[in-house]
């Protein structure tokens, strides 16, 4: 069951049930107006971290009842949850953006609509869009695939299967893995066109578009901090025309062997490994 709450302000009680509400990602500015105005008249609110929800709830000037819930919390907190929202108006916020999006909140939404409680969801940031959006790269198709494995293998095992996919790629990922997941992409698809978006709707925010590898690089020198969207751009067009074979093999070159330079580039835009192994020969030899 599904409801949509109305679009002003009111003093009125809220109808019982489940209210996913979406928080600023950086700019506490972009808290929508109907947000507050659930938070204001909402029983509860379930939240990762009380604390974090606690300094946007003060920054409101709204008091409620916070109760934690997150990745760890059990079957039976879940099942306490949906039973408190057969008579209370509950809303379900995440530490920034929306909820449910790279989060097991899922699994409270379908505990509560298998009981007949009502949800409604109500839209506002979400840091994978606003990274996209900012990113230049083809939004008519994407897959947002949350964050990468992160041990080695299984990270290189979850590129080759995205790889295929004709679509731009959205990841999130942190600081402190950003480098490695580059190397593994430029590993995957060394041809393809990255972006990462940071710090996004903040004073420092900053979308940087490159190569996977000019990108590693920069961020090897520069060691990024703060919450990251990390976006692919989807297979180039398998037409030996479509591309500039030979800027795309001297760069390979650089740090590649003829062998190596040609399996990367015939691996991210489909062309004959043969011609590219015998061109980069050519390179090579000057």
């Amino acid at each position: 069951m599904t409801h949509n709450t109305d679009s002003t302000a009111s003093d009125e009680a809220l109808l019982p049930g489940l209210y996913i509400v979406a928080t600023p990602i950086g700019n506490l500015g972009d808290i929508t107006l109907r947000s507050v105005d659930v938070l204001g008249r909402c029983d509860a609110v379930a939240c990762e971290d009380t604390r974090v929800t606690g300094k946007l709830m003060s920054h409101l000037g709204i008091s409620k009842p916070l109760w934690r819930y997150n990745d760890h919390s059990d079957e039976a907190a879940r099942a306490n949850l949906v039973q408190r929202m057969h008579d209370q108006a509950v809303v379900l916020v995440s530490d920034a953006g929306t909820p449910l999006i790279s989060d097991p909140g899922y699994r409270l939404v379908q505990d509560a609509r298998a009981a007949g409680i009502m949800v409604t969801s109500l839209p506002g940031a979400c840091a994978a869009v606003v990274g996209l959006t900012l990113s230049g790269l083809p939004n008519d198709r994407f897959l947002f695939a949350g964050f990468l494995p992160s041990k080695e293998q299984a990270r290189a095992r979850a590129l080759e299967e995205f790889a295929a996919i004709d679509a731009t790629l959205l990841f999130y990922e942190t600081g402190p893995r950003l480098v490695k997941s580059l190397t593994a992409i430029d590993a995957a698809m060394p041809a393809r066109q990255v972006s990462v978006a940071r710090e996004l709707t903040k004073m420092f925010e900053e979308c940087r578009s490159g190569t996977a590898a000019g990108l590693a690089a920069h961020y090897t020198d520069n060691p990024p901090k703060g919450e990251i969207v990390l976006m692919v751009g989807p297979p180039p067009q398998k037409d030996a025309s479509a591309f500039d074979v030979d800027a795309l093999l001297t760069e390979a070159l650089k740090a590649d062997k003829p062998s190596q330079a040609a399996g990367k580039i015939a691996k991210a835009t489909g062309l004959d490994r043969k011609m590219l192994y015998a061109r980069a020969l050519e390179l090579r030899a000057g």
